[in-house]
C-alpha cells in the first residue's frame, strides 16, 4: 500500500493496512540523530518512512530581505514582511520579535498591493518536477500554507494584532482575507499549471496552555471567512484540508468544521487538548493526526513511552481516521534511540 492510499483511507475514515506515519523533527533534533545513529546519506523523512510531502509559495509581502546583526549565537534580520526577528544559531526557538514595518492600518493600506499573486512567487520548475517525482513514488502530497491569525502576529505583532482584534475588526479581517485571497490564488494558479496535491494543509497557531488566543466568537467572525476561503478552492476539487494549530483548540472543534477541515493536528497535550475525548465526539467527522506526548518520548523511563502509545493509537485507529504524529514536534532532547522506540511501538500497535 502506498503513502498516498493509506492516508486517504484514514482521512476516509478508513482502516488500511496500519496507521499512516509523519512527524517533524527539529533541526537539531536531526543534527542530534545524525551523531548517534541517524545514516549521515538518510533524513529521518526517509529513514522512518514518513509519508507526507509538502509544496508551496511565497506569501509574504516580497520585501527586501537584510541581514542587521550576527554574532556567533545569533543572528537579527529583517524578513520579507518587514519584520526584524532574532534567530539563535545552534537551537531551535520561536524567533524573538522585535520590530514591525506595518504598525497601522495606513501603513497596511500602502503595502497591501504587495499582496497579490505573481510569477516570482513559486519556484516553477523545482515544484513541478518535485511533485511529479513525489506522485510516482507514492506519497501523500499537500500544498502548505501559513496563513491567519500566526501570519498577521509575525507582520504586525502578536499584541498589535490581538487589540486590534477588539477595537480595529475591519483592519485585522481584511489583512486575514488579503492574504487568505493570495493562497487561494496561488492554490488556483499551481493545480492550473499541473501540481497535483491529495489535500491543502493549512498551518496556524491559535492557542496556548488550557485556553485560545481569542474566544470563538472572534474566530467565527474574523478569521473564519479566511480559513474557508482557502478550504473551499481544495473542497470544489474533491480534496481534503488539514489544519495545524498549536496550543489548546478543543473550544474551536465545531468552528474547524464550519470552517472545512477534515483533519486537526497535531493536539498537543501539554496544553491541555484531548485526543481520546474528541474521537469520541467528533470521530465521525474529522480525522486527527498528532497527539502522542513528546515528553514521554524523552522520558528517562522507557515505560512511559509504552503507555502513551498503547492507550492512544488502539483508541484513536478505530475505523480508521488517525495519523501518528506527536503532539507539537520533535525537540532535541529526545535521542535517536528513543525515537527509534517511538516507531518500533507505533507500527506495533497501529496495525489493523
Amino acid at each position: 500500500m502506498t503513502s498516498r492510499e493509506r492516508v486517504l483511507l484514514a482521512l476516509q475514515h478508513k482502516e488500511a493496512d496500519r496507521i499512516a506515519i509523519h512527524d517533524s523533527p527539529w533541526g537539531t533534533t536531526e543534527a542530534r540523530w545524525h551523531r548517534e545513529g541517524l545514516p549521515a546519506d538518510q533524513s529521518s523523512t526517509t529513514y522512518f518512512g514518513f509519508e507526507f510531502r509538502g509544496f508551496g509559495g511565497d506569501t509574504s509581502l516580497q520585501l527586501p530581505w537584510q541581514k542587521v546583526e550576527e554574532t556567533d549565537e545569533y543572528v537579527i534580520t529583517v524578513n520579507s514582511d518587514g519584520a526584524k526577528m532574532k534567530n539563535w544559531k545552534h537551537k531551535t526557538s520561536t524567533p524573538e520579535l522585535i520590530d514591525f514595518t506595518i504598525t497601522s492600518r495606513e501603513i497596511w493600506e500602502e503595502y497591501k498591493p504587495r499582496m497579490t499573486m505573481n510569477e516570482s512567487r513559486v519556484d516553477w520548475a523545482g515544484q513541478l518536477n518535485s511533485n511529479k517525482a513525489c506522485r510516482e513514488a507514492g506519497y501523500f502530497c499537500t500544498m502548505n500554507f501559513g496563513p491567519g491569525f500566526t501570519y498577521i502576529c509575525d507582520v504586525v505583532g502578536p499584541e498589535r494584532t490581538m487589540i486590534a482584534m477588539m477595537i480595529e475588526p475591519d483592519w485585522i479581517k481584511d489583512m486575514f482575507m488579503t492574504n487568505a485571497q493570495l493562497c487561494a490564488d496561488m492554490a488556483e494558479e499551481m493545480m492550473g499549471r499541473g501540481m497535483e496535491f491529495d489535500a491543502g494543509w493549512i498551518f496556524d497557531d491559535l492557542g496556548f496552555r488550557d485556553h485560545q488566543f481569542f474566544p470563538p466568537e472572534a474566530y467565527r467572525e474574523l478569521l473564519l471567512p479566511a480559513h474557508k476561503l482557502i478550504c473551499d478552492v481544495f473542497k470544489s476539487r474533491g480534496l481534503p484540508m488539514i489544519l495545524h494549530s498549536c496550543g489548546y483548540n478543543m473550544e474551536f472543534i465545531p468552528l474547524y468544521i464550519e470552517a472545512g477541515f477534515d483533519c486537526i493536528q497535531p493536539l498537543e497535550v501539554k496544553a491541555g487538548n484531548d485526543m481520546l475525548k474528541l474521537k469520541k465526539e467528533y470521530g465521525d467527522v474529522l480525522a486527527f493526526m498528532g497527539g502522542i506526548d513528546v515528553r514521554a518520548m524523552a522520558s528517562d523511563d522507557p515505560d512511559d513511552i509504552v503507555r502513551e502509545i498503547s492507550t492512544k493509537i488502539p483508541v484513536m485507529k478505530k475505523g480508521g481516521g488517525y495519523i501518528y504524529h506527536s503532539d507539537h514536534s520533535v525537540p532535541d532532547n529526545v535521542s535517536f534511540q528513543q525515537y527509534c522506540r517511538v516507531i518500533e511501538l507505533v507500527l506495533e500497535y497501529g496495525k489493523y
